[in-house]
């Protein structure tokens, strides 16, 4: 069965877009599960600006589904530094889809709990981008009462991008702080972490469920002590209700489909 992320007969009007050339001002045309393009006015190859390795954070088939990022890709002048960190943080985990996916689901859920909680929305999101790179291996998938907890080097790689990427040198201090402090646990927690936190526990959450579920007591439980904000839990309820829905019918489809007539 092919996956209904990739198959086009379930996608919706938004799967397919056009985005202007950063060269030529071309419009090329994106599916969304393309990882880049070329655009044949110039020549350019440009990354799927809208392109999203969720899935990949949890398939085991990822590195057939989605293969290689494309090399050598160039960002251009009208990204904004979040983009141009995230293409550098997709170079970096190199096929390490479930590298990327987690990356990217903690910075879309702190996206969604930034909008409701007080913090620097550019702190957050580049270090929800640049927090696992170089990190060890988390520790029972982040099921724990604190995100996962990275090798002390975890900052360096994320120094080193932004560093490349002439950042400014405050929002360098302060995203390498917030990767550091994840390694605290007695220190006084700064909003924008506590936002960063809750985004990080939600996305292994929810790769958890997918792996290894935990019984409903146990989720309330998590979700009920482990979180520093309101908006954090009240995404991680919505998130992880959807998942295990998700489950449900995945489960009860393969189900049907091996039984006899």
């Amino acid at each position: 069965m092919k996956c209904p992320g990739q198959d086009s007969r379930y996608w919706e009007s938004a799967a397919i877009f056009e985005v202007q050339c950063p060269n030529c001002r071309t419009p090329i045309e994106f599916f969304k599960d393309d990882s880049s393009r070329t655009c044949r006015a110039c020549g350019s190859r440009m990354l799927n600006p809208k392109i999203d390795f969720g899935c990949a954070a949890y398939c085991p088939y990822a590195a057939q589904c989605l293969g290689a990022l494309p090399e050598g890709l160039t960002s251009s002048a009208g990204q904004t530094l979040k983009e141009r960190t995230a293409i550098e943080m997709k170079r970096c985990f190199g096929k390490d889809f479930k590298g990327i996916g987690h990356a990217v689901k903690v910075a879309q859920y702190a996206e969604t709990i930034i909008r409701s909680e007080p913090g620097d929305p550019a702190v957050i999101l580049i270090g929800a981008y640049l927090h696992g790179l170089g990190a060890s291996e988390p520790a029972a998938k982040g099921l724990s009462s604190t995100a996962a907890h990275p090798h002390p080097a975890a900052t360096s790689p994320a120094r080193e991008i932004l560093t490349r990427l002439q950042a400014d040198a405050a929002l360098i201090t302060a995203v390498c702080g917030l990767i550091d402090l994840q390694q605290c646990t007695q220190t006084e927690k700064t909003t924008n972490f506590k936002v960063f936190h809750d985004a990080d526990l939600i996305a292994h959450l929810e790769e958890g469920q997918k792996e290894s579920p935990l019984a409903p007591e146990q989720l309330a439980e998590m979700i009920e002590h482990s979180f520093f904000t309101e908006t954090g839990r009240r995404v991680a309820a919505e998130v992880l209700v959807r998942t295990a829905k998700h489950l449900q019918t995945t489960d009860l489809s393969s189900y049907k489909k091996e039984q006899p007539l």
